[in-house]
């Protein structure tokens, strides 16, 4: 009998190895998705001066384009966490990557700024309110241990996207018009999304297996897979809502940075491809931030993690202020990126953690309207700012005491009643 093949159980007798644990698949294309959604969206801040230009818009009308599409895909997200609760993420991928595509597409062909409102705010915010919910929230069911490294991991596909597309998006511009750059990026949108969404399932169960790791759920402190608050049950928990404040907060300058920190550098006459350099060391370093604190949380918990991660953009805003050279950029840019892939890991880690997972779907979509809502304002807000003041620091100066309101909060979470905060 060949050996290769076979093992021995625990009575004695033979049976087959364990095979390939089929949530690593589901990790890379969560990833994939992840990277190629994020790096669609964060890659606004590369078309934005070129569409101020061609349009005559101001700043702020501008930004309220991209600020639409996180309301409304924020506000979907809360619905898309129950559909995915109850029916997986597979279709949700499709669906939500075709719209991604098609705004691409359409905004190759835009005329006005009304044109421009409906792909951003419905069309982007489709695409955008069916990535994070539910490929969060499925990494969650299928890890238990490991689970704040495989999270980290998912949420590095951001970070990995704020490296790559800037870049590619900047190298596309100098050969191309924007709109055709747009249709190139939907082009890639397509290749990349659709075939990863197929592979989706969402959770062991329906492949008759358990999570990795849940045998282990007694020792690490985290809810057993599918147990934990209901919806009615969390919302009526006072750290519910804290959580909920503290990530309207993060939305804000998160999404303040994401759009104005180009056009910042660019301001401050640093070129276009030192720009474009400075929102691609905030995807480096949020890379790092994402796996590092993600892994971190495993160990020193959540609530600590969540205040690292919110003491370093305070600190970061500061240093800001007087920031007018390209080094300091840079060290900002890295800093800054820890910190928010940190902030972006512990939003899923942080929901499961203190709510378990039986309705971890519409939990995190709450959470993440939140954060979109915050998102929205973030940079409408900052833009305003620039056209009233005519520069950005009283704008990131705002964004450093939201940040200082924000690790108040987080330092005043409280341990819930069951499934506890370390």
């Amino acid at each position: 009998m060949a050996t290769d093949d076979l093992s021995m159980n625990s009575d004695g007798a033979p049976g087959k190895k364990p095979g390939f644990f089929y949530g690593y698949i589901i990790v890379i294309c969560s990833f994939l998705i992840m990277f190629t959604a994020f790096g669609v969206n964060y890659s606004f801040g590369i078309f934005f001066n070129l569409l101020l230009a061609d349009f005559g818009w101001s700043r702020v009308e501008t930004s309220l384009g991209y600020s639409f599409g996180q309301i409304f895909g924020g506000f979907l997200g809360i619905f898309i966490g129950r559909i995915t609760d109850s029916f997986g993420p597979r279709l949700i991928g499709l669906t939500c990557g075709l719209a991604l595509v098609a705004g691409c597409f359409l905004m190759a062909r835009i005329t006005g700024i009304w044109q421009f409102y409906l792909i951003y705010g419905i069309l982007f915010g489709i695409g955008m309110g069916g990535t994070y919910v539910p490929l969060a929230s499925t990494v969650s069911r299928w890890f238990v241990k490991r689970r704040g490294m495989m999270i980290g991991i998912l949420v590095s596909g951001v970070g990995t996207a704020t490296i790559i597309f800037p870049m590619l998006v900047n190298f596309l511009l100098s050969f191309y018009h924007w709109r055709t750059s747009f249709m190139i990026v939907g082009a890639l949108a397509f290749v990349l999304i659709i075939p990863a969404a197929i592979f989706l399932k969402r959770d062991p169960g329906t492949m008759g297996k358990s999570a990795y790791g849940d045998d282990q759920e007694s020792s690490g402190g985290l809810p057993a897979p599918e147990m934990g608050f209901s919806f009615r049950d969390a919302i009526a928990n006072d750290n519910f809502w804290m959580v909920c404040a503290i990530y309207f907060l993060v939305g804000f300058f998160s999404q303040a940075v994401i759009v104005h920190i180009v056009p910042h550098a660019r301001a401050l006459g640093i070129t276009a491809t030192g720009a474009v350099l400075v929102l691609s060391l905030v995807g480096a370093g949020s890379i790092a931030g994402r796996i590092i604190m993600g892994s971190a949380s495993d160990k020193i918990g959540v609530k600590a993690s969540l205040i690292i991660s919110l003491s370093i953009p305070l600190l970061g805003f500061i240093w800001l202020q007087p920031a007018n050279e390209r080094w300091m950029l840079y060290l900002f840019a890295l800093a800054y990126g820890f910190a928010y892939g940190g902030l972006m890991a512990m939003m899923v880690l942080t929901a499961a953690k203190m709510f378990g997972l039986a309705a971890l779907g519409v939990i995190i979509g709450i959470i993440s309207f939140l954060y979109s809502l915050g998102g929205a304002a973030g940079p409408a807000i900052s833009g305003y700012i620039f056209d009233v003041t005519g520069g950005y620091r009283p704008a990131f100066f705002v964004c450093a005491v939201l940040a200082a309101i924000g690790l108040i909060l987080a330092i005043s979470l409280r341990r819930p009643r069951a499934a506890g905060m370390n």
